[in-house]
């Protein structure tokens, strides 16, 4: 597979493709596939893209500034599907979604990750005879009560193309009986972005202006049903991470249904107003450069996210998942991740483990910040082949 843009792909009939993202965190896994189009167009490929946001999620921080900040491109379109069930989402997505698709006519659907507009473009595209690519294949957790699991399996078995973050994952979709021809392990996109806005991050300075010095705090999301929706899991995480981390501060940017669930169960007063001092201080959430730059400098993350077992592996600092499971065992292999479960025992043995941690962690082949080229480059090669493709026989 060709990983850089090639003079003999000029000329080429064009390639249509249109690019899907469901919630606000998709477009820091397309914006580097967008980055690379761009690049193939001036280095004279013929792509016409769209990118479509079916508005899965609304974010009211989704704003000019937002993608202005990070150079992120624009929706062409926004299906605003909002809030509802997964059967809503999922039925109100592949309708809305097929006139998009009857209209622009692409070659290629490329959707990423493992939200609900993931499978129901994929499903919708899949019927209508285009084309589908998968970017973040593979990531298996093995427990089918996570909506995002079942998502993944469903779009896996549909699609045409399959990009893969590591051998793992290739090694999840040979187990499935997927043909090797169709997966192509090309790294992780989350790391393109990161690379790319890591020094911007650390101009910001959010953590100092906050007071913190480095490796002085840790950071913590929770946002996961399993790990909030319940006033006893919910109260044994915190005390855990409380008990833990002893006198180092906890920074926890708070997502708003984690927030309407610590009032309602009255747990508010658990929390600190200073963020420098012992405990668990809140924030409203944050954009993705001071998010950012507070990992960068924390001496530990704990989390319930996919997205900062990734990113805490590239930047180095021990991250304890608060987990039974994880869809991405390398960064356990390879990186920092310590997967500790949700009860007290392992949250606190995988706290101390994580703060005696020394040594550097190895990065995962191909987490380099070119991922994202390697896709595009892998999209015009196979549609270059197809163009000069004999015709079958009569």
């Amino acid at each position: 597979m060709a990983d850089s843009f090639s003079a003999s792909w000029r000329g080429m009939r064009e390639l249509r493709l249109t690019i899907i993202v469901g919630a606000r965190p998709n477009f820091m896994k397309v914006a580097p596939i967008v980055d690379a189009l761009n690049a193939a167009r001036s280095a004279g490929a013929t792509v016409a893209y769209q990118l479509v946001h079916t508005g899965q999620h609304y974010d009211a921080r989704m704003s000019g500034a937002f993608f202005d900040d990070l150079g992120l491109p624009r929706p062409d379109i926004n299906l605003e599907i909002g809030s509802g069930s997964h059967a809503e989402q999922t039925g109100r997505t592949m309708m809305a979604v097929e006139p998009v698709l009857t209209e622009f006519a692409p070659h290629v659907l490329i959707v990423v990750g493992d939200v609900n507009s993931t499978i129901a473009c994929a499903l919708t595209a899949t019927k209508m005879g285009i084309k589908v690519a998968h970017v973040e294949a593979g990531l298996r957790s093995g427990d089918r009560t996570m909506p995002e699991e079942i998502n993944r399996l469903g779009v896996d078995a549909i699609a045409d193309i399959l990009y893969t973050t590591d051998s793992g994952a290739d090694a999840n979709l040979a187990h499935e009986g997927v043909p090797a021809e169709r997966v192509v392990m090309v790294g992780n996109v989350m790391i393109d972005t990161l690379e790319k806005h890591r020094a911007r991050a650390a101009e910001r300075g959010y953590a100092a202006s906050l007071g913190l010095t480095p490796q002085g705090y840790a950071t913590m999301t929770l946002h996961r049903p399993a790990n909030v929706d319940t006033a006893e899991r919910f109260v044994e995480i915190l005390d855990a991470l409380r008990d833990g981390l002893g006198d180092l501060p906890v920074i926890f940017p708070i997502h708003p249904r984690t927030r309407a669930k610590a009032e309602t169960f009255g747990l508010m007063g658990r929390f600190i107003n200073t963020p420098g001092a012992p405990g668990i201080y809140l924030t409203e959430p944050l954009g993705y450069l001071e998010f950012l730059d507070l990992n960068a400098n924390a001496a530990l993350v704990a989390t319930d996210s996919g997205g900062l077992q990734e990113e805490t592996t590239i930047l180095g600092v021990p991250c304890v998942t608060l987990r039974d499971n994880t869809e991405r065992p390398i960064t356990v292999s390879e990186g920092t991740n310590r997967l500790a479960g949700t009860r007290r025992a392992g949250i606190l043995a995988g706290l101390a483990d994580a703060l005696a941690a020394t040594g550097t962690p190895s990065r995962p082949p191909l987490w380099d910040g070119r991922s994202g080229t390697r896709i595009v480059a892998d999209l015009i090669a196979r549609h270059n082949a197809q163009q000069t493709k004999p015709a079958e026989p009569a």
